[in-house]
């Protein structure tokens, strides 16, 4: 990823509405949300909110959007997301990798799918 379209990741992510979108159909996963329940989950956010929010994260390609039927689906780009920590993690250590240890162990944490406790 080059510095300008960081730059636009960064400044389409800046706005506490769009970052809560992003996060929340990064929980949703490749299945993505209906506009619908997207601006349900945002305090009922209007309609017209939701677009412009939307619109700016799809231009700064970190959500992309698809019809299905009378809808419009909503989903993460994950390797844009990706890229974006890349590039912020690019130059981390500098030769010194328990700088970045803690960084690489959130993001491999959050990953990990959650397992029931059977000893209940």
């Amino acid at each position: 990823m080059d510095e300008s379209k960081a730059l636009a990741s960064f400044a389409a992510l800046s706005q506490e509405t769009r970052l809560r979108v992003v996060r929340l159909l990064v929980q949703a996963g490749p299945e993505g949300l209906p506009a619908g329940a997207i601006g349900e989950a945002m305090d009922g956010a209007s309609s017209s909110r939701m677009s412009f929010h939307l619109n700016h994260l799809e231009q700064a390609g970190l959500v992309r959007s698809r019809r299905d039927g009378r809808s419009i689906i909503y989903s993460a780009v994950y390797p844009a997301l990706s890229d974006l920590v890349a590039f912020l993690m690019h130059d981390c250590c500098n030769g010194h990798p328990e700088v970045c240890a803690p960084a690489v162990a959130a993001l491999s944490c959050a990953c990990e799918p959650k397992t029931e406790d059977t000893h209940a």
